[in-house]
């Protein structure tokens, strides 16, 4: 019987739209999931007719592959993808690889590229984005791992990621767990983009008193300008979308939040590494804030209703306002996303492309839209760039929203509706070009009751200093260290 090209284990609606996808573009590919009956069901059902093979067990499926192997796995991160990486290695022989294609956390694909290096197999810990659609007809596709593997499985991976202009949504992203890394930065952007939208509804809809109609129109219209993406579009298309009575669909949906953790990941890594990441830890504690429902519920009828409308300028005025807003907080929550990449980089001997980054996320996945090909020019210009903000375009297109931006701001806060992703990137572009800070007196507290020491803007850098505040303190500074 003729081999397959490549083996995959996990029959869920991301490995099954994989699989088809493979298959479409040519590619022979064996199938197994732990739940045989599922292979039969897949084999005899969508896969009908395609280059497919279905197998019953891990053994049947490594022996039905073209040397070198290549196995991927489509399950859930963590401890099963361990499991199944172990009831492979014994099967497998040197110069085989092992694709984990899961929403798994970077550490542990570092770990798993290190373990199976030294077993003489080869390991690909890779980050998809797209969805169900995407899957099927095109993700983007975030590789790192065993640079020696990547030659193995190149063909494949870059035919069947999405292509915008001609070239693949998919580039070798870098060493050990580093396409996950990246996948990771990616899901913390898309819940800035998703929070900052829903701000910008929240303000349509409660303080402008839109109807979903106007709504849809605006997001339609948004769509075709500098905002135009994926989430921009759907966004248009659920405001449009009307239950059975007639009323809007999304009136109906509770407003609790899911999410699977890879957002608080980001957050959790910002903090590690240093990097004011405050548009994206907002978006996650916003999604927090909603699962409180009842708490919500209950605190609305003792801390009251928000104040009376306060609306100065026209609609088209305030909906202008609302646009610059998303736009400039877009900008702000990718030069943090760039800002945790570039940072993560430098500790793990990582050599991201940033350029690269961004053209892997113009198609196929969830944050998909225009301005990532700016992100790419800038990058491209100057793979140094400190932060995007300090890109020429972006500083330009900062600097134009800006009025808007604190228009914005203004209504949501004159109204009493949270836009905690519009309020901490505009803080943050605040800060981060202010030449000073307040943190001069946060030292000097720090130093009154801790002794930790502080520099002085008279003296040269690295040079430190205590005070005896009180007067009766001893003059033994506390060990000074970086945050």
């Amino acid at each position: 019987m003729e081999k397959a090209d490549i083996g995959l284990i996990g029959l869920a609606v991301m490995g099954q739209n994989l699989v088809l996808n493979m298959a479409d573009h040519g590619y022979r590919v064996a199938v197994y999931n732990r739940t045989t009956d599922k292979v039969d069901e897949f084999v005899n059902g969508p896969a009908q007719g395609k280059n497919i093979i279905g197998t019953h067990s891990v053994e049947e499926l490594v022996a039905s592959l073209e040397k070198p192997r290549k196995v991927m796995l489509m399950v859930k991160a963590g401890d099963v993808v361990d499991r199944f990486i172990d009831r492979l290695v014994p099967v497998l022989e040197p110069g085989d690889v092992i694709i984990d294609g899961g929403n798994s956390y970077y550490v542990d694909s570092t770990r798993r590229t290190q373990y199976l290096r030294g077993l003489g197999l080869r390991f690909i810990g890779t980050g998809i984005s797209g969805g169900e659609e995407g899957a099927r007809h095109g993700p983007s596709i975030m590789p790192g791992g065993d640079v020696e593997a990547w030659p193995l499985v190149r063909d494949i991976f870059q035919s069947i990621a999405a292509r915008v202009d001609g070239e693949s949504c998919c580039q070798w992203v870098g060493q050990d767990g580093a396409g996950h890394f990246v996948k990771m930065v990616h899901n913390g952007i898309e819940y800035g983009d998703m929070q900052l939208i829903c701000e910008a509804y929240a303000l349509m809809n409660n303080a402008l008193g839109m109807s979903y109609q106007r709504m849809h129109e605006v997001f339609s219209e948004w769509n075709a300008g500098v905002l135009d993406s994926y989430l921009i579009e759907i966004t248009a298309d659920i405001l449009a979308m009307n239950d059975e009575d007639g009323e809007p669909l999304v009136e109906k949906i509770l407003d609790t939040a899911g999410q699977k953790g890879t957002g608080k990941w980001t957050g959790i890594n910002a903090l590690e590494l240093g990097v004011p990441l405050t548009l994206i830890g907002e978006a996650v504690f916003a999604r927090v804030l909603s699962s409180l429902k009842d708490e919500r519920v209950h605190a609305a009828t003792i801390l009251g209703p928000r104040p009376d409308r306060v609306i100065t300028g026209s609609e088209d005025d305030n909906i202008r306002a609302l646009h610059d807003a998303l736009y400039a907080s877009k900008i702000i929550s990718y030069a943090q996303g760039f800002m945790l990449m570039r940072e993560a980089a430098t500790e793990q001997g990582w050599d991201l492309n940033y350029g690269n980054i961004a053209l892997m996320w113009r198609g196929g996945c969830i944050i998909r839209s225009a301005f990532l090909g700016n992100i790419k020019a800038a990058y491209d210009s100057n793979p140094q760039l400190q932060n995007l903000a300090l890109d020429a375009f972006f500083t330009d297109a900062l600097k134009t929203a800006e009025s808007g931006w604190r228009d914005a701001v203004t209504l949501a806060v004159n109204n009493g509706i949270p836009a905690p992703a519009f309020v901490s990137a505009l803080s943050y572009f605040d800060g981060y070009r202010s030449e000073r800070l307040p943190a001069n007196l946060l030292q000097a507290q720090r130093d009154y009751f801790g002794a930790h020491s502080y520099e002085r803007v008279d003296r040269p850098r690295g040079e430190f200093f205590h005070t005896d505040w009180t007067g009766h303190g001893g003059k033994v500074a506390s060990t000074t260290y970086e945050a």
